[in-house]
């Protein structure tokens, strides 16, 4: 059996083997997956070790997806432009190959889940750190009208902006209803709220939550209170699970049951 694994720390949490051993009994893999939970100091060395011991893929999460990424010989342009990894694999030259797919998940869970255009949209992210980066190249690739990006350290969202080519402000200084807004903060996790205008959302509004929990999150919450409507990061998280699965097996399961199953699981 082909052997994959996902790296964090911590990683007890992770629900990557749940998810990926659907995805192969869905579509007849014969894999095993596994978490393993990584050393601040011997990370790469275990991932070293991972693959000389003929492990074939793995996931990586936080805190290593930067270390990851500088571990790789060859890269895909997103990863790049994310400066993160998120997926490994390795060549049969030898070489470690190292993608992001969390922006994949994410964009295809928008527009084929929920059905949302990003296209022609004016929209909002929320936060400039690593989850926001990994995920702006595949936003827009959509080709929105614009891309802002706020943090509550506005240097922060100025050098992201300047790297991706997009706009960035301050809180305070946003102006009027967005067609989609993106919170890539970990706020939701903590129960807290970006310190949001009340004019940022209306009926014409869409939320997208990066991250996801039992219940409503408290970003989602604001948006309905201001008579938007969203989503969760729950479909992300499937979906960029997705993504790496078809780099390393070229077969792409269908994410629909498992989706309906762990959202289910999610709310007894």
């Amino acid at each position: 059996m082909d052997q994959y694994a996902v790296f964090g720390n911590p990683i007890a949490h992770s629900k990557s083997p749940d998810i990926h051993l659907h995805f192969a009994e869905q579509t007849q893999q014969n894999i095993t997956y596994i978490r393993i939970l990584g050393d601040d100091v011997q990370f790469e060395n275990q991932v070293h070790a991972f693959f000389q011991q003929g492990g074939h893929g793995l996931n990586v999460t936080a805190p290593f997806k930067e270390r990851a990424f500088a571990m790789c010989d060859v890269l895909s342009s997103r990863a790049q432009k994310a400066g993160a990894v998120n997926t490994l694999l390795m060549g049969k030259n030898g070489d470690l190959f190292g993608d992001t797919t969390d922006g994949v998940g994410m964009v295809r869970d928008i527009i084929e889940t929920h059905q949302q255009s990003l296209k022609d949209k004016r929209i909002l992210i929320i936060g400039a750190g690593g989850a926001v980066q990994g995920i702006l190249d595949n936003v827009l690739a959509e080709q929105p009208s614009s891309v802002t990006i706020t943090n509550r350290t506005v240097e922060k969202a100025q050098a992201l902006a300047e790297k991706f080519g997009c706009f960035s402000s301050s809180f305070g200084a946003l102006e009027g209803a967005f067609d989609l807004i993106i919170n890539g903060t970990s706020a939701s996790r903590s129960s807290s709220l970006p310190p949001l205008k009340d004019e940022l959302a209306n009926e014409h509004t869409w939320c997208y939550d990066m991250t996801y929990g039992k219940g409503t999150t408290v970003f989602l919450q604001w948006a309905i209170d201001h008579g938007a409507t969203g989503a969760d990061g729950l479909g992300m998280l499937v979906g960029q699970a997705a993504e790496s699965f078809y780099i390393w097996r070229q077969v792409r399961p269908d994410m629909t049951s498992l989706l309906n199953k762990m959202r289910a699981e999610l709310e007894c």
